[in-house]
């Protein structure tokens, strides 16, 4: 009957189908009411106006953008309206949409939804909070320090500004116009769209476009909302809990009152046993509410969720996938989600569905292909947009966001070059950035003086010769002596460079021990024609090898310089008198003036030297060259450059090795001559032409007006100017034919001046070389035009649009010449320097009429798009703009080659590409070099994934486009039984909604399942636009609803945030560990709040590589230092901070850290480089990752972080927050550090919290010292918490709340369970404080009966930490006895296996041996086997005994009745609950059958809860829980 309907329903008579369903519901017997879950998310943070999220999104397409929505909201003030909050919503889409594409307005709909700009908002609001702003203020600014709320007070605070100190700018800080540092800066905080704002905004643009001011926009929102910002962009599951051992609290809580609007069944597919009631309900809305019932019934026979038997689950995930196929493709996605995020409520019924055999055998067909293209097993999911990989176990939704905004750029691009459809896409695979090669030099050159030679030495005429040698087997890391020239090191030096003696002594060191490198030097000394060796040391250096070199030889030559140099005493110069002195030791009959003097003969290679120097482009002083290519200036430090030499000869060896065994190089060849002739050697270095920051112009836009209007040019958009510049150009080229050029460059300078004719002049030199190349002209005047002073800039412009091409390239180099500029200037006739064939008469009549408005505009556009000076050079190549170039910057014919030979590649790609299309080669060219601009600036270089080849007639779901728009090409492989897909398919649904997509959903099934592949109910929180209520108003924001769930099983809710989301339950009084719907009425509303944002790192000491281990770093503000602090591990020198949207310092910790290191340099940070406060800017929900290198003080180099010291961490931690710290403050208990027990402590869910508090009350009852407990806040739900600070008041005790988020490096736990596990062993020695020496952990559902003190002070013989071995005593226990036999039997070798509920840690030995960090290194081995560790926190320890040792703790303290017989009891110093695997016994059961004092100190703790709930009611507490920590702001 479901099928009929599912297939039929469109067929069906309305009366039939009316019938039927009431026949069906007249026979119904519902038992129970629906019940549901709901999960939010919200941040700590106020909600942000969406005004102000929507400029921050403009902000990223550009800052004129940001700029033009800014003055468009300035219009309508939304508070003079009373309109609804759809009203203003739509007013914002609308001001946004007059600025945006819509496929930008429809992401900009979905970035909204999802808040993403509300963190940089509140940003601003955190640094705005820091100045503070003035009293009652709605908006302010800041002047250099001095803030007012009035307008008119402007002028006022200008006034002496400069005078004051400049204020610090954040890079998301919002400037009107270019940075003139000459000028004062204006800060403004408020409002967009206030009239408060707008005053101040309207007379700071004045200012700002009169060039008066730096206007700064910040934003600021004096009265915050009351809503918190409702999350979206995360996953919630419901999994299903094992009940084997029973772990449930018995006390009653009642459920949650839900809101109904958030239960609200609206689904349009809600798919139920084969029914499609969101389309029946569309169909048939007379029976709507028989439909509702029926629906209800369907899901309650559905969802009691009997076992399948095995052979019943082998094909679950073919028959998945045949009823997803089945389906009208328009519902595909929609019951692939319902399907997989339900799936075992729906397995039952899934197990009647028959799979096609043609397509299972498609489905495997395909699995081939995954496996060899893409290295995809069957279950394994894939995700591919334009064909880039999208891992949503990686990227979080606002990385696919940003790359669908770019993508959209990209594409939107190309369309709007006339590209469109699959041209379009082709285009997008293309990888237009260059391959990350080294550039070398030339090092062939009269210039280097070569010290030795592999080929012709005496020296190594023992080695072979021949390089097949290369190809012998040899053993790894052995450097081969072969008599070929395959290694040559160049060092270019100043003589008298402090750092050239060690250079020097380095390169003898790498003759003398044989290293087969060939050694040349370049020297640099002065040059000029009057230069005295008697009186300049270089020179005399210079002259005497020359000397030495021709009366013997280069070696001997540099034997003697090294001996000048070994004369010279630490501290002093090389002097004319240490050379004088070594010639006169070696050579006694030489006359030394006539050597060393003004007319020397020896003088050879002074000006050549300096010459290649130059000519190189290289930067500064010494540089090494190895085959050419140049050592990065770090690398040439003597201590490092052995290291790297010898890293580079063997990388180098397996480059020749290649070379050789294909044939490309023989005996026959000279192997230098060889090394200099790859494509990636040129005669000259720019280091301007190679910088990796790149910018581009814009070249998509449409324009409709030229460059010979000036008024109308004046009035167009940036991108607008350069597309009427670009297609105003006539072009130079080699030959004037019919070809499609590749490349197109752009001549930028003033060519009635010197500077710009000469980059002319070299442009034209290099077009000879090159056909691939076409050259156009822009002239940037260096002063106002007049027809005066812009005669050959109009002859130019006159050639180019009158003559040939030939004949215009011949008389524009004639115009280049000096002597032509200059007779010029004396009153020449243009036409006096015509050209042979040139049609004079044609030329004449246009010059003397030409206008000087392409001039003007040529001027507006390097002026307002290129942002040059007047008069400054450039070149453009395909849109690359390279430069402006300094005033004295020399770029000749040479650095034309290298631009062209790195632009190369790409182009001719695109040209292959643009070349199919079959326009005319004009066009065509200029369409290259337009795509070719839009593709180097958009795309990020990623490789793109080319996925045509998969069957997809049977096997796949498709969705087609819209025609004749941009369309995005997704693919999406994906098992619908696993994870992947629960996620996935909500995922795809949005995006289809969002954007224009060809959709193609490749299943990937598993054969032959053996158990339930997924036992977990799933709910991804994403939403593709904000949603309203019936009146207007915004709905309650994005939740994760759980509706119609069975209520037999036991679940547990887990929340899937992204990786640098640290959130935590709060307002739930259920337990949402053990969630069990029969005892509930209503349902469940889980809150949850965004605590923290991460802010992680790696760091490293740049003396020796290594993480320096234990260093601490602080973040905080410039008034509250220390907020929060963090310990380095040794594992990548990982380190963690949490922090909220703001802007913050990170330092080194007061005491040791900052005593013994400073800060040498930072990475990803906001600061400058080389300040020791670095400043980092939260402003994004996206992971934000940073590296910092620290060096130690130099006096401090023989200090460790980690010595036996004990007053290194006096007052360390006193200020953190991780946790409220409850009990007497610190200053009044007056405490040595020694006299508190630490006890350390993990629960997670009621029940396993009610044993914690009797625990903790247990411990208290047995001991008078101090104690402190420390408990793991990840888990700990909000009743606990709430409850904690005044159990800490009554009796007597500090306690503190720990996070560590786990490190994304390490392997993910997806089990909660096995998560706690790991957290109890993996970071101890980053969780805790250094000051904290020990540490006991002690399990929740302990009980303690004797004094923990006693366990503190145990010595532990030098181990680390010391556990409790398992008891031996209850022999019929013996059969479960694991570690007995097998693996760990052999492992252990005689010793004990310990137990984890109970064991003490000497952290400062623990962090001495950094058994921590081998802890880490040993689970990321072993946890990757789903097999290993099964009792993680156990078996690590253990197995890892003989690294980290444990000290075996006396029996006596640690007694569980599982294990130990009921003799050992009495002596039991703790009794520890262990689950019986014979019994299955629950644990509440257990606690009152074994331990007669546990039911006492239940029903105390009970009397308080009771007491303190009577209170809480009457309003009578004031519950301080970490919520109301003031730190907690950050």
């Amino acid at each position: 009957m479901a099928a009929l309907w599912v297939s039929g329903s469109a067929k069906r008579n309305s009366g039939i189908l009316a019938t039927v369903a009431l026949l069906y519901i007249s026979f119904m017997v519902v038992n129970a009411d629906s019940k549901a879950v709901t999960t939010t998310l919200t941040t700590k943070w106020p909600s942000t106006p969406y005004l102000l999220e929507a400029s921050e999104f403009l902000a990223e397409e550009s800052k004129a953008k940001f700029w033009d929505f800014v003055d468009a909201t300035q219009e309508t003030h939304p508070e003079d309206h009373e309109g609804s909050d759809t009203f203003h919503y739509n007013y914002i889409l609308r001001k946004a949409g007059e600025i945006l594409t819509p496929v930008q307005a429809n992401l900009l709909k979905f970035a909204l939804s999802l808040r993403v700009y509300s963190a940089i908002v509140q940003m601003f609001q955190q640094i705005a909070a820091e100045e503070p702003p003035p009293e009652g203020c709605s908006a302010f600014i800041n002047v250099h320090g001095e803030k007012t709320c009035n307008p008119d007070r402007l002028e006022v605070v200008l006034q002496s500004a400069l005078e004051r100190p400049k204020p610090y700018l954040f890079k998301g800080d919002h400037i009107k116009a270019p940075l003139r540092n000459e000028l004062p800066f204006a800060i403004l905080y408020g409002e967009i769209g206030t009239k408060e704002f707008s005053r101040f905004h309207k007379r700071l643009c004045s200012k700002s476009d009169g060039g008066s001011v730096n206007y700064v926009l910040r934003h600021y929102v004096a009265y915050p909302s009351k809503e918190k910002v409702f999350l979206s962009g995360y996953g919630v599951e419901l999994a299903i809990k094992s009940t084997e051992y029973k772990a449930k609290d018995d006390t009653q809580v009642t459920g949650s009152e839900l809101n109904t609007t958030v239960i609200n069944e609206n689904d349009p597919v809600d798919e139920v046993q084969g029914f499609l009631f969101g389309k029946l309900k569309q169909m048939y809305p007379e029976i709507k509410e028989q439909l509702k019932e029926l629906r209800k019934h369907l899901i309650e026979s559905t969802n009691e969720m009997a076992p399948l038997k095995v052979w019943q689950l082998q094909d679950l995930s073919f028959q998945t996938a045949a009823r997803i196929l089945a389906a009208p493709t328009d519902d595909a996605l929609m019951v692939m989600r319902d399907l997989s995020q339900n799936f075992p409520t729906k397995a039952r019924s899934i197990t009647r569905t028959v799979v096609n055999s043609d397509v299972k055998k498609e489905v495997e067909e395909n699995q081939r292909f995954f496996k060899e293209t893409l290295g995809l097993h069957p279950g394994d999911s894939a995700l591919f947009i334009n064909g880039l990989s999208i891992d949503l176990d990686v990227q979080d939704i606002f990385s696919v966001l940003d790359l669908l905004r770019n993508e959209a750029r990209l594409m939107e691009g190309l369309h709007d070059l006339g590209i469109q459809g699959k041209e379009l896409h082709e285009l997008l695979k293309l990888n237009v950035h260059p391959a990350e090669s080294d550039y070398g030099v030339d090092i062939r050159n009269s210039a280097v003086y070569w010290i030795n030679n592999l080929e012709l030495d005496s020296k190594y005429r023992t080695w072979p010769s021949s390089v097949q040698e290369l190809l012998r087997p040899t053993f790894p890391g052995v450097i081969r002596q072969i008599r070929k020239n395959f290694h040559n090191f160049v060092l270019i030096i100043d003589p008298m460079d402090e750092s050239t003696p060690e250079l020097l002594t380095t390169a003898e060191m790498f003759y003398i021990n044989d290293i087969p490198l060939r050694i040349g030097l370049v020297f640099v000394v002065n040059d000029s024609d009057d230069a005295d060796g008697l009186k300049d040391p270089g020179v005399a250096l210079l002259r005497a090898f020359n000397f030495v070199a021709d009366e013997l030889d280069n070696m001997n030559a540099f034997q003697t310089i090294m001996s000048m140099y070994n004369k010279v005493t630490p501290g002093e110069k090389l002097s004319i008198e240490h050379i004088i002195s070594t010639l006169e030791k070696d050579f006694s009959n030489i006359e030394v003036t006539s050597i060393l003097g003004s007319d020397s003969a020896y003088d050879r290679n002074r000006k050549e030297g300096k010459d290649y120097y130059k000519q190189t482009g290289l930067g500064p002083l010494p540089i090494g060259l190895y085959n050419g290519m140049p050592f990065p200036r770090d690398q040439l430090d003597p201590d490092e450059l052995e290291t790297v030499m010898m890293h580079k000869i063997l990388d180098n060896t397996a480059y020749f090795q290649k070379v050789v065994y294909l044939g490309e190089l023989n005996n026959d060849q000279d192997v230098i001559d060889f090394t200099m002739n790859q494509p990636t050697i040129v005669p000259r270095i720019n280091p301007r032409i190679l910088s990796s920051e790149r910018e581009y112009l814009s070249l998509s836009a449409n324009a409709n007006d030229g460059v010979d209007d000036y008024s109308r040019f004046a009035l167009l958009k940036s991108e607008e100017k350069s597309v009427a510049v670009a297609d105003s150009i006539s072009y130079l080229s080699k030959r004037d034919d019919k070809y499609i050029r590749p490349l197109t460059f752009w001549v930028i300078g003033d060519f009635d001046d010197s500077s710009g004719r000469q980059l002319l002049y070299e442009s034209l030199k290099h077009l000879k070389s090159s056909n691939n190349l076409r050259i156009g002209l822009i002239n940037n005047p260096s002063s106002e035009p007049t027809k005066e002073n812009t005669v050959i800039t109009r002859a130019i412009w006159t050639a180019l649009n009158t003559q040939n091409v030939n004949n215009a390239k011949n008389f524009i180099t004639k115009l280049t010449k000096e002597e032509t500029a200059k007779a010029l200037a004396e009153g020449a006739d243009i036409m006096e320097f015509s050209v042979g064939g040139m049609d004079n008469a044609v030329f004449q009549k246009m010059f003397e009429s030409l206008s000087l408005d392409f001039i003007l505009s040529h001027s507006s556009f390097c002026k307002d798009v290129l942002k040059m000076n007047r008069g400054q050079r450039a070149i453009i190549s395909n849109g690359r703009i390279v430069g402006p170039l300094e005033e004295s910057e020399i770029f000749n014919q040479n650095d034309f080659h290298l631009l062209e030979s790195i632009a190369f590649e790409a182009a001719e790609k695109i040209k292959t590409k643009v070349h199919m299309l079959s326009i005319e080669e004009d066009s065509a060219t200029d369409l290259v070099m337009k795509v070719d601009s839009l593709l180097s600036s958009k795309s990020k270089g990623e490789a793109r994934v080319d996925l045509q080849f998969f069957e997809e007639r049977l096997s796949a779901v498709k969705l087609r486009p819209k025609e004749d728009q941009v369309y995005f090409e997704v693919t999406a492989i994906t098992d619908p039984v696993t994870r992947d897909a629960q996620r996935l398919s909500p995922f795809l649904l949005v995006l289809n909604q969002l954007i224009n997509m060809n959709l193609r959903i490749f299943m990937n099934c598993q054969a032959k399942l053996s158990e339930m592949p997924l036992k977990s109910i799933y709910r991804y929180v994403l939403e593709p636009e904000i949603t309203f209520k019936a009146d207007g108003s915004f709905a309650p924001g994005p939740v994760a609803k759980f509706l119609d769930m069975p209520q037999s099983p036991l679940f547990t809710l887990i929340i899937n945030t992204p990786e640098s989301w640290m959130v935590e339950s709060v307002h739930t009084s259920y337990d949402l560990d053990n969630i069990y719907l029969e005892e509930i009425e209503g349902g469940i509303a889980a809150e949850y709040e965004l605590e923290y944002l991460l802010l992680e790192g790696h760091c490293y000491d740049v003396s020796t590589g290594q993480p320096p281990r234990g260093l601490q770093f602080t973040l905080g503000t410039s008034a509250n230092p220390v907020i929060v602090d963090t310990i380095v591990m040794a594992n990548l020198g990982y380190f963690q901070l949490k922090a909220n949207p703001g802007a913050w310092m990170l330092r080194l910790r007061k005491g040791r850290s900052e005593d013994i290191y400073k800060i040498y340099s930072h990475d990803g940070a906001d600061s400058p480089p080389g300040t020791d406060e670095v400043t980092v800017v939260l402003d994004s929900f996206k992971s934000r990752i940073i590296k910092v290198k620290v060096q130690k003080k130099p006096e401090k180099m023989s200090e460790e972080l980690l010595s036996d010291g004990n007053a290194e961490n006096e007052g360390f931690w006193e200020s953190i927050k991780r946790g409220f710290t409850g009990g007497p403050k610190s200053e009044e208990l007056k405490l040595d550090k020694e006299d508190v027990i630490n006890i350390f402590s993990v629960a997670s869910g009621h029940l396993y919290e009610r044993f914690l508090r009797i625990m903790m009350l247990s411990v208290l009852k047995h001991t008078e010292t101090p104690v402190k407990f420390w408990f793991l806040k990840n888990y700990l739900s909000p009743t606990f918490k709430e409850f904690i600070p005044h159990m800490a008041k009554k009796y007597g005790f500090q306690y503190e709340l720990v996070q560590y988020k786990w490190p994304r490096w390490l392997h993910q736990q997806t089990e909660k369970q096995r998560i706690i596990w790991g957290y109890k062993i993996l970071f101890l020695d980053v969780l805790f404080p250094l000051a904290v020496d020990k540490i006991l952990f002690v399990d929740a559902d302990q009980i303690v009966r004797a004094d923990l003190k006693e366990l503190r002070d145990l010595d532990l013989d030098g181990a680390p930490y010391g556990y409790t071995p398992f008891c031996e005593s209850r022999k019929e226990m013996d059969g479960y006895r694991f570690w007995r036999s097998g693996y760990w039997a052999n492992h252990l070798q005689g010793r004990k296996y310990h137990i984890s509920a109970l064991y003490v840690v000497d952290l400062k030995k623990f962090r001495k041996i950094a058994a921590g960090d081998r802890l880490r290194g040993q689970y990321q081995g072993l946890s990757q086997d789903p097999n290993s560790l099964s009792n993680l926190d156990q078996d690590l320890p253990n197995n890892m005994i003989h690294q980290v040792p444990i000290k075996s703790l006396p029996q006596y303290w640690l007694w569980c009745e599982t294990w130990c017989d009921e003799a050992s009891k009495k002596k039991a110093k703790t009794i520890d609950l262990c689950n019986n695997p014979m019994t299955k016994e629950p644990k509440l059961d257990a606690a009152m059958r074994i331990v007669p004092e546990w039911q006492e100190y239940d029903q105390e703790l009970k009397q308080f809860q009771k007491f303190f709930q009577e209170e809480k009611f009457n309003g009578q507490t004031h519950t301080r829980t970490e919520g109301h920590d003031p730190h907690t702001e950050l």
